[in-house]
């Protein structure tokens, strides 16, 4: 089909992956100089043939060979993976901000899925689904210890195809089966309101192609109707991370044009490259800038950003560029660390790999892979702990998760009472209730507007013994940013510019 190549940046597709996707039907020819391991080979084709005529039954050809693709490509780091065609399906159409399925956000609770929120306007929303209902079974089948993962992709499926929910609801004596259509669903990336006079709360749920649009048209609006705003919460909590073009279009709302964002790194010469606060890194030729409209003030509001184990790989790239420029204070607790580049190479019409080629560096240089964003002012989940959040697994708890690059990484201290505190922690999780990001009970919104207004921040407890007990602290607003210095100016990026 030729040798053109259409890329997508994406970084942080789905729980923890990332992606800087290519897609092409072309072979890719094996690097010059290389010899083929022809011994290797042989012995593939050997065991090829054995499990073709030895195997107690008969295996289709094509799934031992998709079998050892997956396999071999698998076995090189936790995000590198073989696409069939349903999860290739399923990765564009979460880039493109849509999938098929009954329109809820969920959460785990004592084995069952619990409705977070039902998707305004969804299927699930106009069959009268509420916040707080337990789903105990789907058509019929027990959820009872189904992993998460598993039970949203029973709920997704073809359009026009229908799943039945059994709920169990507060107040409610017998369970509630609520038959349910699926339809395509549009998730909604960016929410943002006004949350006390002055103050603005922007969410972003996940990076997508329509994001920098989104954002754009949410601020413009607000600023509209509130001409005067003294602070700004960009909330990437929990934000999966997603398309490249969405986490440098969010930070250039807030830096210098022409600032350096984010810098990839890694052996082809392709994947060596240095992205700035350019429309052509951001939003390309054809649709214009998006950030064309907004208001001079967004460039020196002030700025909090919160995070958490959750937020990875695009949210990184964010947080840690505003973080290298001092144009935000980030908030929260350490970011997960996916710091690594995956290229997607299309195999054929719907089959694909999603291979590591990269990592990524913020402006000042730093890796994130393996590492994370450390908040600059540290703060629990809630005023009484940081819950499950300090129970995520991050990417160094990963098998086979890539190594930092910059240094040697030290196997992390296993303290004698680890398992006693990790018990008493889930524990005390269980009995938290889940935290509504943006709504008067959050936590962390309420620290980052105290750090707004120049009152005390309830800081997380220290991790050593002699240190323990909340601190409370007075943060002052850092009002002066140096929004103004150069990208030269700053330490080089560890790859080059291209």
């Amino acid at each position: 089909m030729g040798n053109k190549v259409k890329s997508i940046g994406l970084i942080g597709l789905g729980m923890v992956a990332g992606v800087a996707a290519s897609f092409q039907f072309s072979a890719i020819a094996q690097k010059a100089g290389a010899p083929l391991p022809l011994e290797e080979l042989r012995q593939l084709s050997d065991v090829f043939g054995l499990i073709k005529t030895d195997y107690v039954e008969s295996v289709d050809d094509r799934k031992l060979v998709r079998d050892a693709i997956s396999g071999m490509v698998a076995s090189l780091d936790p995000h590198s993976v073989y696409l069939d065609k349903k999860a290739f399906r399923e990765m564009r159409e979460s880039v493109q901000g849509k999938f098929v399925g009954i329109g809820i956000e969920v959460s785990m609770e004592d084995g069952y899925v619990k409705v977070v929120s039902p998707i305004e306007d969804s299927p699930a929303y106009k069959a009268g689904i509420k916040s707080g209902d337990l789903i105990t079974r789907l058509d019929g089948v027990p959820l009872k210890g189904m992993s998460l993962d598993d039970s949203i992709k029973k709920m997704r499926g073809e359009p026009k195809t229908k799943v039945v929910l059994t709920l169990s609801r507060k107040g409610e004596d017998k369970p509630i089966v609520v038959p349910v259509m699926r339809e395509e669903i549009r998730v909604q990336s960016v929410k943002a309101k006004v949350i006390e006079p002055g103050y603005v709360w922007l969410r972003i749920a996940q990076f997508q192609e329509p994001t920098v649009d989104e954002m754009a048209k949410k601020l413009s609006s607000l600023y509209a109707q509130n001409p005067v705003i003294k602070g700004i919460v960009l909330d990437l909590r929990n934000d999966p991370g997603g398309v490249v073009p969405g986490a440098i279009g969010v930070s250039a709302a807030f830096l210098p044009k022409d600032s350096v964002i984010v810098s990839t790194n890694g052996q082809l010469a392709d994947s060596k490259h240095t992205f700035y606060a350019r429309p052509d890194d951001y939003a390309g030729r054809a649709t214009g800038d998006p950030l064309a409209k907004l208001p001079a003030a967004l460039k020196t509001v002030p700025l909090v950003v919160l995070v958490n184990a959750g937020s990875a790989s695009a949210s990184e790239i964010v947080a840690g560029a505003l973080q290298d420029y001092k144009r935000a204070i980030v908030m929260g607790s350490q970011t997960f660390g996916k710091g690594s580049v995956q290229t997607l190479r299309q195999l054929s019409e719907d089959t694909a790999i999603k291979l590591t080629t990269a990592r990524y560096y913020t402006p000042k240089g730093r890796a994130i892979q393996a590492k994370g964003i450390v908040p600059d002012v540290a703060v629990d989940e809630t005023a009484e702990g940081d819950g499950l959040n300090s129970l995520r697994l991050r990417e160094a708890d990963l098998v086979k998760h890539l190594s930092n690059g910059d240094e040697d990484e030290k196997a992390r201290p296993v303290r004698n009472d680890e398992l006693e505190e990790e018990q008493r922690l889930l524990a005390r999780a269980k009995r938290q209730k889940p935290v509504e990001f943006g709504s008067k009970s959050d936590f962390q919104l309420a620290q980052a507007l105290n750090h707004f207004k120049g009152l005390p921040v309830k800081m997380a407890k220290a991790d050593t013994p002699e240190e323990q007990g909340a601190q409370d602290i007075l943060v002052k607003p850092d009002t002066k940013s140096d929004v103004n210095v150069k990208p030269e100016d700053k330490k080089a990026p560890v790859s080059k510019v291209k």
